[in-house]
């Protein structure tokens, strides 16, 4: 079990932002301490509880120290293929959604911190998506990453303006998803 947390580690459990984890250390509304001779700021667990509980946060991410990834995906053998490598990866929690209507279920219901969206749903086009998700202030800390290998290069733009994180091309590498992965979610 995790003591101690960064402010990237605390603001991933508060579904927050980490420049709002970093505002409420500064002003003294989450104790912890500095690291000596560095700027970086640590907290500890009971600070991090006792602040998600004076603030009606779930204590759900708390515990796992997990990431939550959604991948939605209509091709049972990519999500199969992910779902396999993420998992035995160890650092991430994975649900899986066919449609773009379960993904926005899924969305409520689990929180992810991570979604990988096909583009091309049988559906609902992924600029949908992200544009529902990005509208609601409650998701703003999920990254999103979009997937597809039917997509030009505006509708990449685009997709990119409508929130999207990053764009792969598929086929893509796995390990080059999940270096993605690590890089948008510092973990």
């Amino acid at each position: 079990m995790k003591k101690v947390y960064s402010t990237g580690e605390a603001a991933g459990c508060c579904k927050v932002s980490q420049q709002t984890i970093i505002r409420c250390f500064d002003s003294g509304k989450l104790k912890g301490f500095r690291v000596p001779g560095s700027r970086f700021r640590r907290i500890p667990r009971e600070s991090l509880i006792l602040f998600m509980k004076e603030n009606d946060i779930p204590l759900d991410n708390l515990d796992s120290g997990k990431s939550k990834v959604l991948v939605v995906d209509d091709d049972p053998e990519i999500v199969e293929l992910m779902v396999d490598v993420l998992e035995r990866d160890g650092r991430f929690e994975v649900k899986t959604a066919s449609s773009g209507y379960d993904a926005g279920v899924l969305t409520q219901e689990f929180r992810p911190d991570l979604m990988i969206l096909d583009f091309m749903l049988p559906d609902v086009n992924g600029n949908v998506v992200c544009k529902t998700i990005r509208s609601n202030p409650a998701f703003e800390h999920m990254k999103i990453i979009i997937v597809s290998g039917v997509v030009k290069q505006e509708d990449i733009d685009h997709l990119l303006e409508m929130g999207g994180n990053a764009f792969m091309r598929k086929p893509f590498s796995i390990d080059e998803l999940v270096g993605k992965m690590s890089e948008l979610l510092s973990i």
